[in-house]
């Protein structure tokens, strides 16, 4: 609150500032980035506060945003730290530069300059700043590869995307090796696509077995799945046939989209035994599984003939084949999600529109003993941004709790005159002209005594 004080100016009014805007906490996609790990330790992130108002009408500064940058891919939910639960989707970061604001910084509260009205010639009172605003959310990062490699535990995998890409994963003879996914890059025919190397799924991962939903998760972002199967059997002398079934059984359980993705079927390691009975098996399997698809009718032009490779990840059999044919396959599917990709959300425009939704909203909570709360962000925080010192300033709440339908939602509620009025640590007493003289013997003014 400030008047202007200056020689030869009698009649200066009113010139306070306003005071700054907290900074607001942005989530933003980053492209150069891999990984979450930066947050597996630090959890806690705070924007700079806004400065005072002066005199002379003088602003406070904005205080500075805290930018948090995350991996493209990144999904934002709302989350409670009491219940550990997961909400809302805030925001799903697919596109490198995108950005939202998950919390918005706090209100500054504004300078008595905005309070001049034809009756106030003079107001003594300015707002208080809104304390900022607090919130827990959850980060969840989801691959953005091209392409997946799935199959059970120890088919080659690993082995396979360190022979087309330059990824360099840890590799032995023995179940579960990769524990985390990793991402190669394969260049062909001067066309380049992305791969995802996923740890090895069992039965059950649809249901989190052997954190099957984790690793399931990493591959809905991809186009194209590579389904790996060792034709060797490995040392449990498995059968490529029923490992088929079981990984896409787990797959139509997790996710309809997932389980009708476009698929290469990959029979690895055909440099350890004679795979052509295996291939006539897996080619029966699939044909069956296509024909099923379409009604019986190889004529449909939906009927897509099944891709069946035999390659070796040590010796380099069929993987120019296999390569050439998965290139190909996810430049026609890079053309056709283009054409269906819908303009990107404007995640920022969006949360901001449901925060103001929410803010908007209040409840009335009748207590019993003529006793009722009034819980709502816009009316607590005008409650908060009042002078309590400053009758001018009550007053003023008073017309504003008015206009905003408090007073119309405590009657509706059942609140007389004389009720007491709680919202945040505040207690009031409600008279109000909304109930009529039958129901009440005052009259005059609506007045809020604290």
């Amino acid at each position: 609150m400030s008047f202007r004080r200056e020689a030869y100016v009698p009649k200066g009014g009113p010139d306070g500032g306003d005071g700054g805007d907290g900074g607001d906490i942005i989530v933003q996609a980053d492209p150069s980035l891999s990984s979450l790990i930066e947050y597996r330790f630090k959890h806690h992130f705070k924007a700079e506060r806004g400065t005072h108002g002066k005199g002379s009408k003088m602003n406070g500064s904005r205080g500075e945003d805290r930018i948090i940058k995350v991996p493209v891919g990144t999904q934002i939910h709302a989350y409670d730290d009491e219940t550990k639960q997961s909400g809302e989707m805030i925001a799903d970061l697919t596109v490198a530069g995108e950005k939202v604001i998950v919390v918005k910084g706090g209100q500054g509260g504004r300078g008595n300059v905005h309070f001049v009205t034809s009756t106030r010639r003079n107001p003594a009172f300015a707002e208080l700043g809104e304390p900022a605003e607090e919130c827990w959310i959850e980060l969840t990062m989801k691959l953005m590869a091209d392409a997946a490699l799935i199959g059970m535990p120890s088919v080659g995998k690993s082995s396979l995307i360190a022979t087309i890409s330059a990824a360099r994963p840890k590799i032995a003879d023995y179940p579960f090796t990769t524990l985390v996914p990793n991402l190669g890059v394969v260049s062909i025919d001067y066309d380049s696509f992305v791969v995802a190397d996923v740890p090895g799924l069992i039965e059950g991962a649809s249901e989190g077995r052997g954190l099957g939903t984790e690793f399931l998760r990493h591959i809905e972002r991809s186009a194209l799945l590579l389904h790996v199967l060792d034709a060797s059997g490995s040392w449990e002398e498995r059968d490529p046939v029923e490992d088929y079934r079981i990984i896409r059984a787990e797959l139509e359980q997790y996710s309809d989209d997932l389980a009708n993705r476009p698929e290469i079927v990959v029979l690895n390691k055909a440099d350890l035994v004679d795979t052509a009975p295996i291939m006539a098996a897996l080619k029966a399997e699939l044909t069956e599984r296509a024909m099923q698809k379409v009604g019986g009718n190889e004529f449909s032009p939906d009927y897509q003939e099944p891709l069946l490779f035999a390659v070796s990840a040590i010796t380099g059999q069929g993987i120019d084949t296999l390569l050439r044919t998965a290139n190909q396959l996810v430049k026609e599917l890079r053309i056709q999600a283009a054409a269906e990709q819908p303009e990107t959300p404007a995640y920022e425009q969006i949360w901001e529109y449901r925060r103001k939704e929410r803010d908007r909203e209040f409840t009335v909570t009748n207590l019993g003993g003529n006793v009722f709360r009034v819980q709502g962000k816009a009316v607590e925080r005008m409650v908060i941004q009042t002078e309590w010192e400053n009758e001018e300033a009550i007053a003023y709440l008073q017309r504003r709790l008015e206009r905003f339908g408090v007073e119309k939602a405590l009657v509706a509620a059942g609140a007389k005159n004389g009720d007491e009025i709680r919202i945040l640590r505040r207690a009031f007493a409600l008279q109000t002209h909304l109930l009529s003289d039958e129901d009440e013997e005052t009259e005059g003014e609506d007045i809020l005594d604290e």
